[in-house]
């Protein structure tokens, strides 16, 4: 006989999530309905922020020539375009949300568009336009591996041969890390823990959660080589949610998750630690495939 809870797991692991419905509750959440503020939680609202914020410009940074045409997609009111355009980097900016997009445009130091991950030709994007492309949220979204490979593969054609793919992820134990599984059944967070479903009723809308092997494979699937995967915060990352970025001894507490970040960023096992894991890749000779398509 199957136990109650037995059910419960095979329930959640056989509920498809609806991508329409996570389409639009991408557009509630980020366009001010809710009342989150994307750009306040990289800069102000706790001491996590920082960590994340810095420690991304970092290693995206580190494959940056000067002057490199980049695309951000996914990027919102401009936390990440707006520094990089600032220090010369020739930056296009596409979201999904109007609202964010207007808050981008109001920096007046690169060119924003309204746009979707999957379909980059739609905002006239062509082939191998870009030094580098970052997704530095797309992936958090999309519930299918094929949307998710449709979006990286979209950002392997627009960047020419040798250029690079910043391809960010929520892991699977950044709750866990930061707090707030709590909140759910055990068999919720099962789900989630081993095969990065996203529980349903969170006010995040969270629709896959990535470890750094399966985030690996997704990027080299679409066309990525030489694939390095980074933990962004460190494994104090996630307590830093809890810290208030006044607080007095902020300034020694981010300086030292940064240190532990910096160094077991690529630690096996250390690197599923951090709420958000990077994959960088190189793009190869002739990766181009038709847009908005998946490759077999």
């Amino acid at each position: 006989m199957e136990h109650g809870s037995e059910a419960a797991e095979r329930d959640v692991a056989r509920t498809a999530p609806d991508q329409g419905r996570l389409d639009e509750r991408v557009q509630e959440y980020y366009s001010g309905r809710t009342g989150w503020d994307e750009h306040a939680r990289l800069t102000v609202l706790s001491a996590q922020g920082p960590v994340e914020h810095t420690r991304t410009q970092e290693l995206v940074r580190e494959r940056l020539a000067p002057g490199a045409r980049v695309l951000d997609v996914g990027g919102a009111t401009g936390v990440h375009a707006a520094p990089l355009a600032a220090d010369g980097y020739d930056v296009v900016l596409v979201d999904p949300v109007p609202a964010q997009v207007a808050r981008a445009a109001e920096h007046g130091t690169f060119e924003a568009r309204v746009g979707d991950a999957r379909d980059l030709a739609e905002v006239g994007l062509e082939d191998d336009a870009f030094d580098a492309v970052l997704l530095l949220g797309p992936l958090y979204h999309l519930a299918g591996r094929a949307d998710r490979l449709r979006a990286l593969r979209e950002a392997v054609r627009v960047t020419r041969p040798g250029g690079t793919v910043v391809a960010a992820g929520i892991t699977r134990l950044g709750a866990l890390v930061g707090g707030g599984y709590e909140a759910f059944d055990a068999s919720v967070w099962r789900g989630a823990l081993e095969r990065g479903e996203a529980p349903a009723d969170m006010p995040f809308p969270a629709a896959h959660f990535h470890d750094a092997a399966e985030l690996a494979a997704e990027a080299a699937e679409a066309g990525l080589l030489d694939v390095v995967v980074h933990g962004v915060e460190g494994p104090a990352g996630g307590a830093l949610e809890r810290v208030a970025l006044d607080d007095p001894g902020t300034p020694a507490l981010v300086e030292a998750a940064l240190t532990i970040a910096r160094a077991l960023s690529t630690t096996p096992g250390v690197t599923d630690m951090s709420q958000h894991v990077l994959a960088l890749g190189t793009v190869g000779a002739g990766m181009s495939v038709a847009p908005g398509t998946v490759a077999p």
